[in-house]
């Protein structure tokens, strides 16, 4: 017999009405990304975004925060260190260990695209009543307070956070690459992101 998951009843309808309504706020995060990120995959922005909270973070960090293999991770690390997104130096402690760091093109790239993000946003919100808004923050307020709860054992968990938000990543991105490898070779696909579903 098989095993039967999810919750039913009031609380299935209303995540089957969350899961739709978050299909529009992801649409809007996507949007923003082809806009001011098109030049880097899913997979990369993802890196940047966790370097950039992690500030020299070790390669091997970066794979397991990323759900890559320690190969996959460093083909991709070299193609953000070849279009100028991250740079590498010895680390403080261990001189044969190697830290990432973002560039300023890199802070200035993530800054543009939280600002086009939160832009659109505030046109969508603006057609909602103040009652609505207030109502829709709180209730991601406590959905956030709720997920980290859940999740406090998953490590690559501590990534989702307001500045540093997930990024979606359409299925037929998970292989392409618009940034060169450091050999100029065409690169291999990626691996998929770490997912929550």
């Amino acid at each position: 017999m098989a095993e039967e998951r999810g919750p039913h009843g009031p609380e299935a309808s209303m995540a089957a009405a969350l899961d739709e309504a978050a299909g529009t706020l992801l649409a809007v995060w996507e949007a923003a990304r082809e806009r001011t990120t098109s030049r880097l995959s899913g997979a990369q922005l993802r890196a940047v975004m966790v370097v950039e909270q992690y500030d020299g973070i070790n390669l091997r960090r970066l794979a397991t925060l990323t759900d890559m293999l320690l190969s996959s991770a460093s083909r991709l690390c070299d193609r953000l260190v070849a279009a100028g997104m991250l740079e590498r130096e010895p680390g403080r402690y261990d001189r044969r260990e190697i830290s990432l760091h973002l560039t300023p093109a890199a802070t200035r790239l993530l800054a543009e695209l939280r600002a086009d993000r939160r832009y659109r946003l505030d046109r969508i919100m603006a057609e909602m009543s103040a009652e609505g808004r207030a109502a829709l923050l709180r209730g991601m307020r406590e959905f956030d307070e709720a997920a980290r709860r859940g999740e406090a054992a998953a490590d690559a968990w501590s990534v989702l956070q307001p500045a540093y938000e997930r990024v979606a990543e359409s299925p037929g991105e998970a292989g392409r690459s618009a940034l060169p490898a450091a050999s100029g070779e065409t690169p291999p696909g990626e691996p998929p992101v770490a997912r929550t579903a």
